[in-house]
């Protein structure tokens, strides 16, 4: 390809990286802001703007090791270039902007992940899979929720036994002020695991292109790049997942919405610190099951849930065959 349409060519693919990470931001701030407006500690337009103000600085906290799994953990490095960036990302887009016409709260993280990963064989079969990292993240598909819910039931029995003998209205006082801080850790967890995965896409392009040096790292004007195009999407909400998150599955007290928030939190610090790349919005919804669980199990409700996993389990393959489409037709014009 000629140096002087590799460089257009190059800035374009960033920019649509860019507007999936907006994308990311926009589909999954319902994962930040739906229990604390489902609870009603804060009016939606504020809670978007605490969501996205910690969304941003997630950097300041977190290494980089998600943004490494991504761009060398998944497909090998060594075949990527820029038409398989380019049917990752609309893999991604196509199927994040499905899911969020249609109100499902599904994983962007395993929507960039499917299209990459189909990008990658339509290019140069399975042999480009970097299968360790594949299974370190489909595994995250059922452990992160699993997590999220039992950290969550732990936390409701832990406040329980803490507030046995605290009037209603004291114990709501109280955790209204604290999901304030739940809900900034959850943004914060949030910011740091899944603008890192737009990062990793960004850094090994630029690897595939020779600009890095020779050796894979994240520069960073693409970590501030990435950071801010997730809180600007954020800052624009996901209505409809919010209505889904906070409502559909569960009804919330401020308690509650602490215990599912705290519950993701500390969930996505680990996967973040191991640098597993795993969805924010199954996280979310694990824990905000295992708060509606402690009450009864009626209070969940079912179907909702189930709807929600089925999308789960349907992300990574539809992604992956539309990546895979993207690629093909790319290279109809390559």
């Amino acid at each position: 390809m000629d140096a002087t349409l590799a460089f257009p060519l190059l800035v374009a693919l960033i920019g649509v990286a860019l507007l999936f990470d907006f994308l990311n931001g926009l589909h999954d701030a319902a994962n930040s802001i739906a229990t604390i407006v489902s609870t009603r500690v804060l009016r939606p337009h504020y809670a978007v703007a605490w969501a996205a103000f910690f969304n941003f600085i997630a950097f300041l906290f977190f290494g980089l090791h998600v943004a490494e799994t991504v761009g060398k953990g998944i497909v090998s490095a060594d075949v990527i270039d820029a038409s398989v960036i380019f049917g990752a990302l609309m893999g991604a887009i196509c199927w994040n902007l499905i899911t969020w016409a249609l109100g499902i709260p599904s994983s962007s993280s395993h929507a960039l992940i499917g299209g990459l990963l189909g990008a990658g064989t339509a290019k140069a079969g399975l042999a480009a899979v970097v299968w360790s990292g594949v299974f370190k993240t489909t595994a995250a598909i059922v452990l992160s929720p699993a997590i999220g819910l039992m950290l969550a039931l732990l936390l409701v029995l832990i406040v329980s036994w803490t507030f046995l003998r605290a009037t209603p209205q004291i114990a709501d006082r109280w955790f209204r002020k604290l999901q304030l801080v739940s809900a900034s850790l959850y943004s914060l967890g949030h910011g740091g695991n899944d603008a890192q995965k737009t990062m990793g896409i960004i850094a090994v392009l630029l690897y595939s292109q020779g600009m890095l040096g020779g050796s894979f790292h994240v520069p960073f004007w693409v970590v501030i790049s990435c950071q801010a195009a997730m809180g600007l999407g954020t800052l624009f909400g996901g209505w409809k997942i919010v209505h889904t998150m906070g409502s559909k599955i569960t009804r919330l007290t401020p308690a509650q919405g602490f215990c599912a928030e705290t519950g993701g939190a500390i969930t996505l610090f680990a996967a973040t610190w191991l640098g597993v790349p795993v969805s924010t919005t199954h996280t979310i919804t694990g824990a905000i099951v295992g708060v509606g669980a402690s009450r009864r199990l009626s209070a969940v409700r079912w179907n909702v849930a189930s709807s929600i996993v089925v999308a789960w389990v349907v992300t990574l393959p539809a992604a992956a065959l539309i990546g895979a489409a993207f690629y093909m037709l790319a290279g109809l014009f390559g």
